[in-house]
């Protein structure tokens, strides 16, 4: 077995028992906040997820930085799920557990996950359009999107959903063009 099935057998598990506690509890949407919460502390903070995913830390050191970071902050629930976590060894699969967790929320609402690749910024009106043009192509209650940003794009958006692609930046037309003339 890859390190990645390895990885996807201990965290889909862990994430389904997160859900099944905050599905019986009718937390799930708010777990899911908390979760988001995390995610974005462990993507913005290096230290933090050195120290959490660190196998020489120990629990107790854990236990308290936990503690101080997110004790008042998350569903009880999910607090104790993260002191299951320490006792078992299984920090370094935080974030990957994190993200299964929500992508099972997104299953549990209808809900479907777009990264949105543009060339600059969208405003909150072209979001809108995307939005609504995802719901209708999808059929989705919700659309939750992941923008950022890339200037090679030249104009235009790439939109991923799954492993579906709408490409409508002007470097995939220019790149359509270059390989209808050269294949004519």
């Amino acid at each position: 077995m890859t390190q990645n099935a390895v990885s996807a057998a201990i965290v889909e598990p862990y994430a389904e028992a997160l859900m099944s506690v905050a599905q019986s509890n009718k937390v799930t949407n708010e777990v899911g906040e908390d979760v988001k919460s995390i995610l974005e502390m462990l993507h913005s903070s290096d230290e933090l997820k050195e120290f959490l995913t660190n196998p020489l830390t120990k629990a107790e050191a854990k236990k308290g930085v936990l503690d101080q970071l997110l004790k008042s902050k998350v569903q009880p629930y999910l607090f104790n799920f993260l002191m299951l976590l320490v006792d078992r060894r299984r920090t370094f699969l935080l974030a990957p557990i994190c993200e299964h967790y929500q992508s099972l929320l997104r299953k549990l609402n209808n809900t479907v996950l777009a990264e949105v690749v543009s060339a600059i910024e969208l405003n909150d009106s072209q979001k809108q359009q995307i939005i609504a043009k995802v719901q209708q192509m999808t059929k989705a209650n919700q659309v939750e999107l992941a923008t950022s940003i890339d200037a090679t794009l030249i104009g235009g958006v790439v939109i991923k959903i799954g492993s579906e692609v709408l490409d409508a930046s002007i470097r995939g037309q220019l790149r359509r063009m270059t390989t209808s003339l050269t294949s004519a």
